[in-house]
């Protein structure tokens, strides 16, 4: 990112709107250079936040700066630089007790104020989009996600299902990617998804997600073989459980760790919502033009329905197939109103599967054909659950409520 393109996005990043009143940051007696600052989810949102940031230049002692009842406290940054692509990237993180505000300082530099977003209660509303990957620039997503965001300020989350870049190693598609998000990513809490496009190369065969994984340090399940591959956290009256659904790419092993994994997480919560996501979908289509290929359940569905049936997951959203589709109920390999509710995302970005689905015989809601990008959000106390789905117009697409 040359200096030019960075001022522009600095100078977005002073306004900000919450509530619909117009905020302006106050701007710093020396700005330091800084760029995609973010906040990205520890197991309880309600008590921490880890910040992460990028620079084109390493710092000499980088922190974060929180106003927290009051006062001010300091909490000193690691260099977590990586090198892929063929690029080193200069970042930084560290983990901040949860305060009001906070900066990123270096010496006598500083960045703008940012808010820490705080949870009432069990109450809370997250934004959820589906597959971001585009073909050629990521404009499509930054109009879906500018959208979303300015739509609903008072989400204090939001969740990527997957596929977030078309080619994982390429560093071009992460500073796009990144930066069609600066100006909401330091004050919206983030909880990225892995998607098979994660694990692809420059020649288009797989590999670890080196990019994905070092962008994005999500909490630690203490799993030695499959570090950060999968996760959990708690947010207001919700635990959130997401998956790895990438064993065709890197290799089945993971399966039985996560299903082990997935029980005692899930099981031990005292949390009345039971949420997942994972990135490819539990069921399978037939195709257009492939008559041999059978409408049923993916592996993925094979595999971990059983579970969330016995462990009572109260919702799993999907992505990979790029439509929405709601499909309920399901429990059994059935529709069922003591199941699970299913959603399969749809589509932030500009990669479309048009026509190529035939509908499943459990698809209850399907958005209107031809589709265009949407977004979902998730509103969520202690006694209901809401899932609506919009364009990016903010035009209602369908919406459902689960009640304890």
């Amino acid at each position: 990112m040359n200096r030019r393109t960075f001022l522009k996005f600095a100078a977005v990043g002073v306004a900000t709107f919450f509530t619909g009143c117009k905020k302006i940051k106050e701007v710093p007696e020396k700005i330091l250079p800084v760029k995609f600052i973010r906040q990205i989810v520890t197991e309880n949102i309600s008590a921490s936040r880890l910040i992460m940031w990028q620079s084109d230049e390493p710092l000499k002692n980088p922190a974060v700066e929180v106003k927290i009842n009051g006062s001010t406290k300091i909490f000193p940054a690691q260099d977590v630089s990586f090198t892929d692509d063929g690029k080193k990237i200069i970042q930084y993180s560290a983990t901040i007790d949860l305060g009001d505000e906070y900066r990123i300082i270096d010496g006598d530099a500083t960045s703008y104020w940012y808010d820490l977003k705080k949870i009432l209660g069990d109450k809370f509303k997250a934004i959820i989009f589906p597959d971001s990957q585009c073909g050629g620039n990521y404009d499509p997503w930054g109009g879906v996600a500018g959208s979303a965001f300015a739509k609903n300020p008072d989400a204090i989350l939001f969740v990527n299902v997957g596929d977030l870049v078309d080619n994982g190693q390429d560093h071009k598609q992460w500073t796009d990617w990144l930066a069609h998000i600066q100006q909401f990513s330091p004050e919206f809490v983030f909880a990225p998804v892995m998607g098979n496009h994660e694990t692809y190369t420059r020649e288009w065969t797989v590999r670890e997600p080196v990019a994905y994984l070092n962008y994005f340090a999500t909490p630690e399940t203490g799993d030695k073989n499959f570090p950060r591959r999968f996760y959990s956290f708690d947010v207001g009256a919700a635990h959130f459980a997401v998956l790895d659904s990438q064993w065709d790419e890197l290799g089945k092993e993971i399966i039985d760790a996560q299903k082990n994994w997935l029980r005692q997480e899930l099981n031990s919560t005292d949390k009345p919502w039971k949420i997942i996501f994972v990135h490819k979908d539990v069921l399978q289509y037939r195709i257009n033009g492939r008559p041999e290929r059978r409408e049923g359940f993916s592996d993925v569905g094979e595999i971990f329905m059983p579970e969330f049936d016995s462990i009572g997951v109260d919702v799993v959203f999907t992505g990979h197939l790029h439509t929405y589709r709601n499909r309920g109920r399901i429990k059994n390999f059935q529709r069922d109103e003591n199941g699970s509710l299913y959603i399969l995302t749809g589509v932030a970005g500009n990669v479309r599967y048009g026509g190529l689905w035939i509908d499943h015989a459990l698809d209850k809601v399907i958005a209107p054909q031809p589709e265009t990008d949407n977004y979902i959000t998730l509103e969520v106390d202690k006694k209901n659950l809401t899932v609506k789905c919009f364009s990016p117009n903010g035009r209602p697409i369908d919406e459902v409520t689960l009640t304890k």
